[in-house]
């Protein structure tokens, strides 16, 4: 697992996934912490894209946004759980970066669902 890897965490995602992320070796920034909760999309994106973060998110605009704009970043990983429990989505989180991590950081949407991890490449 690529330990160069930077996330950036949308709101919905909680400040202990951050920290499970820090434990493990990896950047990460939460929005909250850098004061851009109110932040609209296309700047968290903007920003995503000028820090090459991986972003994190309950947000399923993001997809869409990520689709149709002229942003790279490395991935956006939207987690579409029924349990959205920080230790759910640190479990989730954990197989997405085993499974995936040839192609996470090449421009790709991860969809991550209770039972699968879609992966769809950029441009759509």
């Amino acid at each position: 697992m690529g330990k160069c890897m930077r996330f950036l965490a949308d709101m919905g995602i909680s400040q202990h996934t951050i920290s499970w992320l820090r434990r493990q070796g990896f950047d990460a920034v939460h929005l909250r912490e850098e004061r851009l909760q109110r932040s609209p999309d296309n700047e968290v994106l903007a920003k995503a894209a000028r820090e090459n973060r991986i972003l994190l998110t309950m947000d399923l605009d993001f997809g869409y946004l990520v689709a149709i704009s002229e942003q790279i970043i490395p991935a956006v990983i939207i987690f579409r759980l029924s349990d959205e429990r920080s230790e759910i989505v640190n479990s989730r989180l954990s197989e997405v970066l085993v499974k995936c991590a040839g192609d996470i950081q090449s421009g790709v949407i991860i969809s991550v669902s209770d039972r699968t991890i879609r992966i769809r490449r950029l441009p759509i």
